[in-house]
């Protein structure tokens, strides 16, 4: 049984997801069939509506600092969808490329040539590159 409180995350979990993603990133929730259901409502409830959606830190800040772990982790495609939500953030391409290069020092070569890689592909298909 959810509480109020759940249902509200949701719902403001929901309108962020899709503000910062699109269509293109709601697609995993509303494909998401019984078994992946539970994955796909605490992204949108716990990660967008309670934790994303705290006031403290700016949508910006956010996605700087998910690019930069995203790096760390060597989690291209992730990192590829978090690029693009960055620019609708207000992250510029010249941000995201210091990002890269600062990340990449502290990541190694590899998970950073990866994430160059997806980066630029990413910001290739909204045109923001």
């Amino acid at each position: 049984m959810s509480s109020s409180h759940d249902t509200d995350a949701a719902a403001r979990g929901r309108a962020l997801r899709e503000q910062i993603f699109g269509a293109e990133g709601m697609k995993s929730l509303l494909d998401a069939d019984d078994f992946t259901m539970p994955l796909q409502d605490a992204v949108t409830r716990i990660c967008f509506g309670e934790v994303w959606d705290r006031p403290s830190l700016s949508l910006k800040i956010r996605s700087m600092l998910t690019i930069a772990i995203l790096v760390g982790q060597s989690r291209p495609a992730q990192l590829r969808n978090h690029v693009k939500g960055a620019i609708a953030n207000g992250v510029s391409k010249e941000e995201i490329r210091e990002i890269l290069l600062h990340a990449t020092l502290y990541a190694g070569l590899p998970a950073g040539a990866d994430s160059w890689r997806e980066a630029g592909a990413a910001l290739r298909e909204i045109d923001a590159y």
